[in-house]
């Protein structure tokens, strides 16, 4: 198995952006950090957007603010920063038809790309950049000087230079301060469904189940909740998985929680059940799940809508207010 290289600062050019202008579209979560991170590293911004609460918070930032249109028609790069399900209806209303031969289109996801919903022209590049943290924290590690990781990739490279534009981009945002890895539309699209269509269902049904047994055999639900999450405990052993790995951070337990979590991981999930991890992966990777979705968002979300109703009558709500309410006096939350 190959090693993959870690991209960094010296990995990438600024030139092949400073001297263009970066039209970002969408002025939410992404497309403020990433705004702010590239003028603050002498790049040209303007920003695209409906003249909104968004719009207001990028005049108040200082930003050119223009409809959409018009942002593309004055951008060389142009950053589609918009949610995943309503970016094939603003590309084909106001994007497609104000590119020039050369453009360069950036996602910060694959999915319309990777599944077809877009297909820009033959002409232009498109890539992605692709920051693997929130926008918030894309924005204060940018500021605090250490910056927040990325994928990029290229799916079309039409000027010769879309990886070159990618990675000064990547560099821009303050990515290649901590390491870009290069991928591929198809491996970030389904490796981030992946995670959300296997991984963290587990985790939440896992959870879920282990609070409806401990209720019912008769602890108190505020307690559960506290002990299953809401200290903090939970979200600090993943902090420290990100630092010292899945196992190396066990050296923080107790040998009673060391030995307890070792010896039964195989027993609460085992080797067998894979063939649903593997049913999940095949579900992405052939269009399926996308299929789905699709026709969710056509039909006006029915089966989302019951789902999100059904997760906020479920008496956890109630059970976890103690527990949140000692993590905000603790300034933790």
């Amino acid at each position: 198995m190959s090693v993959m290289k870690m991209l960094r600062d010296d990995d990438a050019d600024l030139s092949f952006v400073l001297d263009k202008t970066v039209a970002i579209i969408g002025y939410g979560n992404q497309g403020r950090a990433q705004s702010l991170n590239l003028r603050d590293s002498g790049i040209t911004v303007v920003i695209g957007a409906i003249r909104d609460q968004t719009a207001q918070a990028a005049e108040k930032d200082g930003f050119e603010v223009l409809p959409i249109a018009d942002a593309v028609a004055r951008g060389d790069a142009i950053a589609l920063l918009i949610p995943d399900e309503i970016q094939p209806k603003v590309y084909e209303e106001h994007i497609v038809g104000n590119l020039r031969a050369g453009n360069l289109l950036d996602f910060a996801h694959g999915y319309n790309i990777h599944f077809g919903l877009i297909e820009p022209p033959k002409d232009v590049d498109v890539v992605m950049v692709a920051p693997r943290m929130l926008g918030e924290h894309v924005r204060a590690s940018y500021e605090e000087g250490r910056g927040a990781p990325a994928y990029i990739a290229v799916a079309q490279d039409a000027t010769g230079h879309a990886r070159d534009i990618a990675l000064a981009m990547a560099k821009g945002i303050g990515a290649t301060r901590a390491g870009v890895l290069e991928t591929s539309f198809a491996h970030e699209t389904e490796l981030d469904l992946f995670t959300e269509q296997a991984t963290w269902p587990l985790i939440i049904r896992n959870l879920i189940l282990s609070y409806e047994t401990l209720v019912e055999a008769g602890f108190p639900p505020e307690m559960v909740a506290l002990e299953l999450y809401g200290s903090g405990e939970a979200s600090e052993v993943f902090r420290q998985m990100a630092r010292r790995g899945i196992f190396g951070q066990m050296q923080l337990h107790s040998q009673t929680s060391q030995y307890g979590t070792l010896s039964r991981g195989e027993r609460m999930l085992p080797d067998e059940d894979r063939a649903r991890f593997k049913d999940a992966l095949e579900g992405i990777q052939s269009g399926r799940f996308a299929k789905e979705w699709s026709e969710e968002q056509e039909t006006g979300y029915p089966n989302f809508e019951k789902l999100r109703a059904r997760a906020r009558e479920h008496g956890l709500n109630e059970a976890e207010k103690l527990a949140l309410d000692a993590m905000k006096r603790s300034g933790l939350a």
